[in-house]
């Protein structure tokens, strides 16, 4: 009985309630993991180099193949055969084919133009998320520690988690006011924009530096949730372009995950190596002499001399401004070249309308 009454009252609850608490929950602790476990275990647990390495190589496999491989146990059955369509302008010829292989599947992916762009930003897109999130804690110790309390830390940490959700609010106005296309951007252009700005101003304007640090986490983390929208549009064109028998959304998800989870893993590696490379600080070892012998993932780079070696806190300002703008430039050229919005986008909404026409036919004829 004590059971029973808790067990109806969440059977009872909306299903967008229990979705919603579902989400947040994880979202903590995914978020609470990615902020804080690359200064655990170097600080806390002072793991060497390769033991760091290895167990980044390890979450990167499973990170990446669990999602495709999901993705393909869910919707292999809707490639298993495709509809026999006459008299449709589809954007390809109409092909018949009774089943489709994973080799097969992964052919047509090849071809297929946007997604191929589309993976290659999202790529440098969640390697900017990841980035941002495990080097947040260096950023605000040795850029802003000295001169902002330990409150105002915690503020400006819990604002460039909680203001992406906010702001996605208005950004979801302006996707269906401009196109999601873009909305997107415009984030990479104000990103670029505000990282020659922090350059140009140097790292002794706080006020900026602060304003910077947190709005460069709003506005990333803004541009993840809002590239979902494009991955839905991709899974149409895909339904039109292959004539499936039904959409596949959990696969071309799990395959975006393939090509762009890859990222969450290089940005703790390449910012570390980055900052060991530029002055010298390595996070996984307390001073700056390599031990002879001492075997490392990827060659060690050589530190700068001491009389011309930058201090952390120069280091750490230029990761906080380069990155932005490498990751803003590349994006910039790849999402010029991705084709599926304006009339483009319209076309295939109308196909994918018209084959699901098509096929709520077929099946009052049966």
């Amino acid at each position: 009985m004590g059971l029973g009454q808790p067990q109806a009252w969440l059977l009872g609850l909306p299903t967008a309630v229990v979705y919603g608490s579902l989400a947040l929950f994880t979202t903590i602790l995914h978020n609470v993991f990615l902020l804080y476990y690359v200064d655990t275990f170097v600080s806390v647990y002072k793991i060497n180099k390769m033991a760091f390495w290895v167990g980044e190589t390890v979450f990167l496999l499973w990170n990446s193949l669990n999602d495709p491989l999901f993705g393909w146990l869910s919707d292999r059955q809707f490639l298993s055969s495709q509809p026999r369509l006459c008299g449709e302008e589809l954007l390809v010829g109409s092909e018949e084919a009774d089943s489709i292989t994973l080799g097969r599947y992964l052919r047509q992916l090849a071809r297929h133009r946007n997604f191929l762009w589309f993976v290659s930003m999202d790529l440098v897109q969640v390697f900017h998320c990841h980035f941002n999130s495990n080097f947040f804690p260096l950023f605000l110790e040795h850029l802003l520690s000295d001169h902002i309390s330990l409150s105002t830390g915690s503020i400006l940490l819990g604002l460039s988690y909680v203001a992406p959700h906010l702001n996605n609010l208005y950004f979801l106005s302006l996707c269906r006011r401009w196109g999601v296309y873009a909305v997107v951007r415009g984030l990479f252009l104000l990103k670029l924009g505000l990282s020659l700005l922090m350059l140009l101003a140097g790292p002794d304007h706080l006020s900026l530096l602060c304003l910077f640090i947190a709005s460069n986490r709003v506005f990333t983390e803004g541009t993840c949730k809002l590239l979902t929208l494009v991955v839905t549009d991709l899974v149409d064109e895909d339904l039109v372009l292959n004539h499936r028998k039904q959409a596949a959304s959990a696969l071309l998800f799990g395959m975006v995950a393939l090509v762009t989870k890859p990222g969450q893993t290089f940005a703790p590696l390449l910012g570390t190596w980055l900052l060991c490379f530029y002055t010298g600080h390595d996070l996984f070892q307390q001073s700056l002499i390599t031990p002879v012998g001492s075997a490392h993932p990827w060659p060690e780079p050589p530190a700068p001399a001491p009389a011309q070696a930058p201090t952390l806190r120069q280091g750490c300002f230029y990761l906080l401004v380069l990155v932005p703008i490498t990751c803003a430039l590349l994006q910039l050229f790849t999402w010029s070249q991705f084709t599926l919005h304006g009339r483009r986008l319209h076309m295939v909404k109308a196909q994918r309308q018209n084959l699901s026409q098509a096929q709520t036919l077929d099946v009052k004829m049966v």
